[in-house]
């Protein structure tokens, strides 16, 4: 953006402030290009007006020319560095998930407005959300005392206390939160992810149907809510007794489950599809194309009540309840002690034996065959940028352990793929593999399935097959706390860092005891692929 020549005619301010107040009035009513012209104008024949950049900036913006609004803006502080000005830079930087600008532009404009509650906000943020949790949680609570009744203050604080490991203090600040604004459906939702960590599902499930409003998508931004269907939600009625949509079925009543999250979500819930049909005579679920062949060989093919549907909409005429997936347990009335935890899911025999046979041609066959995943998906997200692991960290467990080292890391992105110096020890197929049905047939063939939470691990685990987890200090809920096993899988083994960040013990830990399981301290001569 160049700035604009000032013209040789001379223009009153008095002109010049006419026209500002055309301009504001055309922006307010949402006439963005009279406005526009008449900022330029401005700017013309004054560039140094700052209202009038600062004004342009919020016509970008409202245009959603994101950065074309950061640079108006920017030049408005440049000439005139007030504190709205930072305070809606943040929010434009925030669009743009500049999450280190936005921690520099609020501290930039708390030098000059110190006690600004929008910028400390803005900064607990960013912080927040690069993951630098010690530093937000400083500035939320610098935040509560200047307003001690700042809701979302609260709720943030308590998200941040959860991830450094208080569970007791994340509740209190999330209910303090709740208390001050019953309505913030965020903080209900945060709350039960508190409750869940901590085992206390029966009081926990009730909040958990607010989780929608914490919904991201893959790049971080709000995810879109689910459509509002014209079917009642099944929340553990005996639908023979209540009826549905369209009354009572002499068929028997028929439920459809709504999909939900990622493919980790649905591994781990749909274990309760077939239970869902000891109550419908018919469960549909609207299946993501990249696990129907799994359950359908699965799932449908020993439950033929059980129907997995397109990835769109159906018919709603031929339903009569509906449920979100992650509603089931709350239907169930799930506990700690009575979680289906059977295994659930199982391979294709002939496409296991085709991966047997190409596992089987390769040399040294007595050594274990060992599965590895060292990332998840959706990188933007903080949260994966915590759960995950680079190839080249994991160099060193695969150096140490002459095992047959099997990759199940699936990714579009270039820097999870084996590094050049894990490749050698690792047989690699992951690009000849379609769906999640492929990764099950290979999975069937190992002795053993190492990874990070992601979906792979839910999908060993819901086959019986042995998991070791490598889990990221106060991880996700559903591994609660201060535990090393599971009971969602009992064949799960989880190894959780000693503090944040430190994948170093883990990965030692691990490494120890792969010699104590397959003896590996007796020679195995040189390693071959």
């Amino acid at each position: 953006m160049q700035s604009p020549t000032p013209l040789s005619s001379e223009v009153s301010s008095e002109v010049i402030s006419l026209w500002f107040n055309e301009a504001e009035e055309a922006r307010i009513a949402g006439r963005l290009d009279t406005a526009q012209a008449l900022l330029d104008r401005i700017i013309m024949h004054d560039s140094t007006h700052a209202g009038a950049l600062y004004a342009r900036g919020l016509v970008a913006l409202a245009s959603d020319q994101l950065p074309l609004a950061q640079r108006w803006i920017e030049r408005a502080i440049e000439v005139e560095p007030q504190p709205p000005f930072f305070d809606m830079l943040c929010l434009v930087q925030i669009k743009l998930r500049m999450f280190a600008s936005i921690a520099q532009t609020a501290k930039a404009g708390l030098v000059h407005q110190p006690d600004s509650l929008p910028l400390h906000y803005y900064l607990g943020v960013a912080l927040q959300l690069q993951g630098r949790a010690d530093e937000a949680a400083a500035v939320y609570r610098r935040l509560i005392e200047l307003k001690p009744d700042y809701a979302q203050a609260h709720a943030n604080l308590g998200v941040v206390v959860k991830d450094l490991g208080s569970l007791s203090d994340a509740e209190r600040h999330i209910r303090q939160a709740i208390a001050l604004d019953p309505a913030n459906r965020g903080a209900r939702a945060s709350l039960s992810l508190v409750l869940l960590a901590a085992g206390r599902y029966e009081e926990a499930w009730p909040y958990f149907e607010e989780r929608t409003a914490n919904f991201v998508d893959a790049r971080g931004q709000p995810a879109s809510q689910a459509p509002q269907l014209p079917l009642p939600q099944w929340k553990g009625e005996r639908p023979d007794v209540v009826g549905g949509a369209h009354g009572l079925n002499a068929s028997g009543a028929r439920l459809l489950v709504l999909p939900e999250q990622g493919h980790g979500d649905s591994l781990q819930f749909v274990r309760y599809l077939p239970l869902a049909l000891e109550r419908f005579a018919q469960v549909g679920y609207i299946c993501p194309p990249s696990l129907r062949r799994l359950y359908e060989e699965s799932l449908c093919a020993r439950w033929p009540g059980l129907v997995m549907l397109d990835d769109v909409m159906p018919d709603i005429s031929q339903w009569d309840w509906q449920c979100p997936l992650m509603s089931l347990p709350l239907a169930f009335g799930t506990r700690l002690d009575n979680i289906p935890a059977d295994a659930y899911l199982c391979a294709d025999p002939q496409r296991s034996a085709t991966w047997r046979a190409r596992l089987d041609a390769l040399p040294q066959q007595g050594l274990p065959r060992v599965g590895v995943v060292w990332a998840g998906g959706h990188s933007g997200l903080t949260e994966d940028r915590a759960r995950s692991l680079s190839s080249a960290q994991m160099a060193p467990l695969f150096a140490s352990s002459p095992l047959r080292w099997i990759s199940l890391q699936k990714t579009d992105d270039l820097a999870k793929r084996p590094s050049a110096a894990t490749k050698p020890y690792l047989i690699d197929w992951m690009d000849e593999v379609a769906d999640f049905a492929d990764t099950a047939a290979i999975i069937d063939n190992l002795d053993l399935v190492i990874s990070v939470d992601t979906s792979v691990a839910h999908l060993a685990a819901a086959m019986g097959k042995p998991v070791w987890l490598l889990n990221r200090f106060a991880g996700c809920w559903r591994w609660l706390r201060d535990r090393e096993d599971s009971p969602w899988y009992p064949g799960v083994r989880i190894f959780t860092q000693p503090e944040r960040d430190n994948w170093t013990d883990v990965i030692a830990r691990i490494a120890d005891e792969l010699k104590r399981r397959y003896e590996l301290g007796k020679t195995y001569g040189s390693f071959v692929r």
